[in-house]
């Protein structure tokens, strides 16, 4: 099981770059962004050796999660560390991105 309630990996973010790392406690999950892309595409990503490697998170038997509308997808992953990068912001980006568990 990973969070019961949401996790905020970044609020009201302008600018491209990663948000900090949080640990996930593995299981399923949901990653959700919204807000004004303005061109901006948002990518969650986890590590599987504590923040040294960063790889993009696939959608349970989909594409990866990457996002550049306000959306969200599954994901499900072992214990590891997980962020969000964001690219491409515009002048009135201004995004949030949150994770939050999957309880089945």
């Amino acid at each position: 099981m990973g969070y019961s309630s949401n996790q905020a990996l970044f609020s009201a973010r302008t600018t491209d770059g990663n948000s900090s790392a949080v640990d996930w406690v593995g299981g399923r999950g949901v990653f959700a962004v919204f807000g004004t892309f303005n061109g901006a595409t948002v990518k969650l990503q986890w590590s599987p050796d504590d923040g040294t490697t960063w790889l993009d998170v696939d959608r349970l038997g989909d594409t990866y999660v990457t996002l550049s509308a306000a959306g969200s997808g599954g994901f499900e992953l072992p214990p590891c560390k997980l962020r969000a990068n964001l690219a491409s912001a515009g002048g009135s980006t201004s995004l949030t991105a949150v994770v939050s568990g999957v309880n089945i």
